[in-house]
């Protein structure tokens, strides 16, 4: 990226756009998409040129809903062209957002989203052990029967409930990659690698997408990394990364080298449905020459960015 800006691919959860059970419709979603761009404009206040992430397991879930319910009137959607209709959808709502809240700002900025694929491996040993969860959540006795009737691949999602799991490779390659890095050099707001991307396989130079869902973390690291950005920020629902969570020894970190880290997750100290794939990424993005991460929620963004609070990731 050019030096003369500062860079930040900022890495939004899906299930944060859907506050409640009772706020899941797409009014409700805007709402939340339009408290987080607040902060997420305070940081291009501050200086930040941004590349705009975001998850959809919720999303794309309501999309494979709605066509199984409708597969007597109507064709059914794979769900590589799910994520890619949540990728214009959710990144519809931001640009929106964003546009309004340069309008009440008064900046001359623009926000435009791209579709972008993201190469697999066909072989990725994950197309065997579905674990990435899309979709509501469900109680344990819905979850078995859409498992008995439907197929479905089911699993507990870090005591939050059951939810649908799919197939989730790692990401090997960003096909729009110098897409996005000539608009952000043209000074725009870039609404990529939405849902992880859409996935797709390489074969004989040709691009074919496949079922499956991509981490968003993951896919957002490997971007921020690609782009060499000057940090990959994951806005989450906790203020920072805590050990011993929710003990009564629990506690905040601050600063976390790269090694501290992956002794935290050989000592099981992350969830494995939550916080856990989130420092892997964080840990894949150092390794791959990333400068710093951070870890914090929406609000405290732009405080995050100057130390004042989150949990900042550095190699040591």
């Amino acid at each position: 990226m050019s030096s003369a800006k500062r860079v930040a691919v900022v890495a939004v959860g899906g299930n944060s756009l859907i506050t409640d059970k009772q706020h899941q419709t797409v009014p409700d979603q805007y709402k939340a998409v339009c408290q987080t761009t607040a902060h997420i404009v305070n940081m291009i206040e501050d200086g930040w040129e941004v590349i705009l992430t975001h998850g959809n397991g919720p999303q794309v879930g309501f999309i494979l809903l709605r066509s199984k319910e409708a597969l007597n009137k109507i064709h059914s959607v794979p769900v590589d062209s799910a994520v890619a209709d949540t990728q214009g959808s959710i990144g519809y709502q931001f640009q929106m957002a964003l546009h309004n809240e340069f309008l009440r700002r008064g900046m001359d900025k623009s926000a435009i989203t791209l579709v972008t694929q993201v190469v697999v491996d066909a072989d990725d040993p994950a197309f065997k052990n579905p674990t990435k969860p899309i979709g509501p959540f469900m109680d344990e006795a819905a979850a078995k029967e859409r498992h008995d009737v439907d197929g479905w691949d089911v699993m507990e999602d870090a005591g939050r409930g059951w939810r649908r799991v799919v197939a989730s490779p790692k990401p090997k390659k960003i096909v729009e990659l110098e897409a996005v890095r000539t608009l952000v050099n043209s000074g725009h707001v870039v609404i990529a690698v939405g849902g992880g991307g859409v996935p797709v396989v390489e074969k004989n130079g040709e691009y074919a997408g496949v079922a499956a869902v991509i981490d968003k973390d993951y896919a957002s690291g490997l971007l921020a990394a690609d782009l060499d950005a000057d940090s990959f920020v994951i806005s989450t629902g906790v203020e920072k990364v805590y050990i011993n969570f929710g003990k009564p020894d629990q506690k905040g970190l601050d600063t976390v080298t790269m090694a501290e880290a992956k002794e935290y997750l050989a000592q099981g100290q992350f969830a494995k449905g939550s916080m856990a794939p989130k420092v892997e990424a964080v840990i894949k993005f150092l390794e791959a020459g990333g400068k710093e991460a951070v870890i914090t929620n929406p609000e405290n963004l732009s405080r995050a960015l100057k130390g004042l609070t989150g949990t900042r990731f550095i190699k040591g």
